[in-house]
């Protein structure tokens, strides 16, 4: 791996090229994201052995929305186990957008992946609790175990996106129909909609890609976080459906496990190695930031990883 003083030279090299790449617009759909500055721009780099490297609005915190896809899979394998998340929920690439209901109506009503809103909607309800707000509690926590103790929903962003998630509490009832949601479909709607709208900084969301890194022991606090046969589970899903519509384009151009969130969000992961993010807030057509995938695809390729070229 090269030194951490190289890291911060290429980290700094993806910000100055792509920091105010044209192109791309913040989410409209959902006020809070809407008014955020479309200007910030961060790029931050953790290692397997915790170091770090970042520039930019790295400590500006975002909306994590759909990575948070990827912190309650981790708990659902923990808690149920590889099988069991493969028969309830699916492991495989829907073809279709992430809040597609035709992807559902396709397949019998099954959410196949984890990392679409409805097999993100099932995994939540896979989540052992007796309450929703032991659900709730159990997922912030994962968050925060993954990346740091300072990840905390956002009041304000959580009253935006409650109130305007009909469409999800719609794809909640039909998996609840057809036998692939796991406790209250309302409470797992919630729920989900709570865990898209904490905040977080690039540096925490790179700490949750190393964390993934490395066979699931967080390289800043030293804890287990996930069994590391879990770790290649959820790499695995990440490169199926992990940037919604592109995620094919993503493995074939940068050979690496992604996802992104329509925050802004941008992580990729080298196992083994470090997590790699990026956050700017204007969106392409997909849903994935613009800047935030230059930034972060730069960054994997001046480092030379890209794991079907090794």
């Amino acid at each position: 791996m090269p030194d951490i003083e190289k890291i911060q030279s290429v980290v700094n090299s993806a910000h100055a090229h792509y920091s105010k790449a044209p192109g791309g617009a913040n989410a409209d759909y959902i006020p809070f994201l809407a008014n955020i500055p479309s200007d910030l721009a961060a790029v931050a780099v953790v290692t397997a052995q915790g170091q770090m490297a970042a520039t930019g609005d790295a400590q500006y915190r975002f909306a994590i929305e759909s990575i948070s896809k990827v912190c309650t899979l981790a708990l659902a394998l923990e808690d149920m186990g590889r099988q069991a998340v493969q028969e309830k929920i699916g492991v495989s690439p829907t073809g279709l957008p992430f809040n597609s209901v035709m992807a559902l109506e396709l397949h019998g009503d099954k959410p196949l992946s984890p990392l679409v809103n409805a097999g993100a909607m099932a995994s939540a309800s896979l989540v052992k609790a007796a309450s929703r707000e032991e659900r709730w509690q159990r997922i912030l926590d994962m968050q925060r175990r993954l990346g740091s103790k300072d990840i905390a929903m956002s009041d304000e962003l959580n009253r935006s996106e409650q109130t305007t998630n009909f469409h999800n509490r719609g794809i909640a009832w039909l998996l609840y129909a057809a036998g692939y949601m796991y406790c209250d479909p309302m409470e797992a709607c919630d729920v989900y909609t709570r865990q898209c709208s904490t905040l977080l900084t690039t540096v925490e969301l790179a700490t949750i890609g190393a964390t993934i890194a490395a066979k699931g022991r967080n390289p800043i606090t030293g804890e287990q976080v996930l069994k590391p046969e879990n770790c290649a589970c959820i790499m695995a899903e990440m490169t199926m459906e992990g940037l919604y519509d592109s995620s094919g384009e993503w493995a074939y151009t940068v050979g690496l496990p992604g996802k992104s969130g329509v925050g802004g969000g941008i992580l990729t992961i080298v196992p083994g190695i470090m997590g790699i993010a990026a956050f700017s807030p204007p969106l392409d057509p997909v849903g994935n930031s613009v800047r935030g995938q230059k930034m972060a695809a730069f960054v994997a390729r001046e480092l030379g990883y890209n794991l079907y070229k090794s």
